[in-house]
């Protein structure tokens, strides 16, 4: 009799795909031998803004890891320039292919192919031998499974099989099958590299290409995410959230990246444009001049353009944030409505008791009897802006993506990942938060938001309570108890029209106060029951400062911050060009990155990102699947399989 826990028409369904004791204990077998293998690479990256080349390049290096690869395979035996023309094409096997057909001849191409051909194998079986055979054959392109499958279990040292071996070579390349097959193997080798990708939110913002970056996501098996503040303004502006869609475009004309609109959801900036124009013709707006990175050419013309529609949009969300202010007192951000707060004949704004200039005194829209009163004008204009956001089908299908592969936070293999903090007490315990009807603290307090944002696209609930869960994007963005965000509050209107910067601080909550004391860190991890012995929080949010000597590594260890500023714009604040966090079966290696060069210098030269691996945790044994949540799952599934033998032998079934 098998044991009580096991229902016997749960082992009934199991029945039918594991008909026979054969086909069980054949897949017994299976289950306890890649318990065995060595835990697969995963890799953790935060704060992306946009930065695809870069992002596109950490992921076809694998972070370093394929060059350490090759070098394993071939240092000392090749020139190290020839290290760097391997790494080299196997990154970019499209463009590096396409030139050595524009510049050798016919024998110099065949003796090329013939070379690369016997330099990927090796590399192809290094990354591949963490992993089944039947998962390697699952990742690989089916035109060419059978031959790359028996070239990656060849002997090549077995004397008796090397002329086998050499004549799939040569057969590959008469039958001109070689560009083809080179870039297949180079594509096996990037995906094979990284088992698992996890995002630590903030896909979006200030860099040129988040579309592009979320096209590579959507179409990678391995990739998992948690949301940050920046994806869940544009989640807002996709669910219709009128004052998400006014910061969306603030921030996008802010950095003057308007293809990433324009070109890659197709948001209409016309209507926008045409009135910015009509409005302030002949106003310089000179404080909303967009921020242009050196390698981004915006004529002066193009600029004024810009910093007009700017100033407009940034004007019309300072109207639509006080609206929602007084629809939601309990958000406690009343104070927060500071368009309502100008003296609008004096040119000034009295906040904590101080009366400041602004900067910019020329508002034609606002009515300073009713400040946040849209004009009928503006009311259309971001009708219409809503509209094209709701409509994007681009858009709608990544933010459809967003939802139903991220999360609020992530628990795996003892890492806790969330973007920014958890909402603490001045104590370090858990802060009680309402989330629409509900007061809940620390993981409760997550769960709660992550059901809640998910009713903004959920059009089975009633009108009302699908408004109440648009309206908390806003809140997330930049409400002070708001796990995404971690401050007091938000200071843009601020750094917009006071000069005085006293009043652009914005301070952060208690979490990033405490997190640095192990014991706090150990308290959440336990509230959130993350298990292990190697157990951690990973974060992001808040850029590094490397070039001031922080240290990402907090808590003792227990706490890892990888924000090291991926986007342009935070480059000089940080001094490095973001972080990869590596975990292996051997432990965690943190890699920083220098600043990447552009995709046409390393195609053209073979120019890597310059990146430093520092050794954070070794786990003193090499983990394998076993102890990972995988395992966990296997040996779940191994005991079912014992139940249901059991159960043949006996009779039962």
């Amino acid at each position: 009799m098998p044991n009580a826990e096991y229902d016997l028409r749960y082992l009934s369904l199991l029945k039918r795909d594991f008909p026979t004791i054969s086909s069980v204990t054949t897949e017994i077998i299976n289950l306890e031998a890649i318990l065995h293998l060595p835990k697969p690479t995963e890799h953790f990256l935060a704060d992306l803004h946009g930065e695809n080349e870069a992002f596109q390049h950490v992921i076809r290096t694998s972070s370093g890891n394929i060059r350490r690869k090759v070098e394993d395979n071939f240092g000392g035996i090749i020139s190290p320039e020839e290290i760097n023309a391997l790494c080299t094409l196997i990154y970019y096997p499209e463009e590096i292919l396409k030139n050595v057909r524009a510049t050798l001849g016919r024998t110099e191409r065949t003796a090329y192919y013939r070379l690369m051909l016997q330099r990927l194998l090796p590399v192809c079986r290094s990354v591949s031998h963490k992993y089944t055979r039947s998962k390697v054959r699952k990742a690989l392109p089916a035109e060419y499974a059978y031959i790359i499958e028996e070239l990656l279990n060849e002997s090549v040292g077995d004397r008796d099989k090397q002329a086998y071996f050499n004549v799939i070579i040569d057969t590959i390349i008469e039958t001109h099958r070689s560009r083809n097959f080179i870039k297949a193997l180079c594509h096996l080798i990037q995906d094979l590299s990284i088992d698992r990708v996890h995002i630590l939110g903030d896909i979006f913002d200030r860099g040129p290409s988040p579309h592009l970056i979320m096209d590579t996501l959507c179409q990678h098996k391995g990739v998992d995410f948690v949301w940050g503040n920046h994806d869940i303004l544009w989640m807002g502006a996709a669910a219709g959230n009128p004052v998400c869609v006014a910061g969306v475009l603030r921030l996008s004309l802010r950095y003057a990246n308007v293809d990433t609109l324009e070109n890659g959801y197709g948001i209409i900036l016309r209507q926008l444009a045409t009135f910015a124009l009509h409005k302030y013709a002949d106003d310089p707006c000179t404080v909303f001049m967009p921020h242009v990175m050196p390698d981004q050419y915006v004529s002066d013309d193009e600029r004024l353009v810009i910093a007009q529609m700017h100033k407009a949009i940034s004007i019309i969300g300072w109207k639509l944030e006080a609206q929602l202010y007084r629809r939601h007192p309990e958000w406690h951000m009343d104070d927060r409505a500071l368009i309502e707060q100008i003296d609008y004949a004096q040119g000034t704004i009295h906040l904590g008791g101080t009366d400041y200039p602004l900067t910019d005194t020329h508002f034609p829209t606002v009515n300073p009897a009713d400040p946040s009163a849209l004009t009928p004008e503006e009311d259309t204009l971001i009708e219409a802006l809503c509209h094209s956001f709701c409509s994007s089908e681009l858009l709608q299908r990544h933010i459809d993506y967003l939802l139903t592969q991220g999360r609020m936070y992530r628990i795996t293999n003892g890492n806790l990942l969330f973007h920014a903090a958890v909402p603490l007490n001045a104590d370090g315990t858990p802060r009680a938060v309402e989330c629409l009807g509900q007061t809940v603290a620390g993981q409760a307090l997550m769960d709660r938001i992550d059901e809640v944002l998910r009713l903004a696209f959920d059009d089975d609930k009633e009108l009302s309570e699908q408004q109440q869960a648009r309206d908390y994007y806003w809140y997330m963005w930049c409400g002070a108890d708001s796990p995404l965000f971690g401050k007091e509050r938000m200071t843009t209107f601020e750094r917009y029209l006071i000069a005085d910067k006293a009043t652009h601080e914005e301070p952060k909550g208690h979490y990033y106060r405490l997190r640095d004391d192990a014991q706090v860190c150990d308290r959440l991890l336990d509230a959130f029951n993350v298990q292990g012995q190697h157990r951690h929080i990973i974060n992001g949010h808040v850029p590094v400062h490397a070039c001031n000597g922080e240290n990402p590594i907090k808590a003792g260890g227990r706490l890892m911050v990888i924000d090291g500023g991926f986007a342009k714009a935070y480059h000089s604040q940080t001094g490095i060009a973001g972080y990869t966090l590596v975990y292996h079966s051997r432990g965690f290696d943190l890699v920083q990155h220098a600043p990447f060069l552009g995709r046409d210098e390393a195609v053209r030269h073979g120019t890597d990102i310059q990146s430093t691996t520092h050794l954070v945790e070794m786990t003193g044994r090499r983990e394998l699947v076993a102890d990972t949540d995988k395992g966990r799952e296997l040996k779940a599934q191994i005991a079912d399989l014992k139940a249901l033998l059991t159960a043949y032998r006996k009779g039962l079934l």
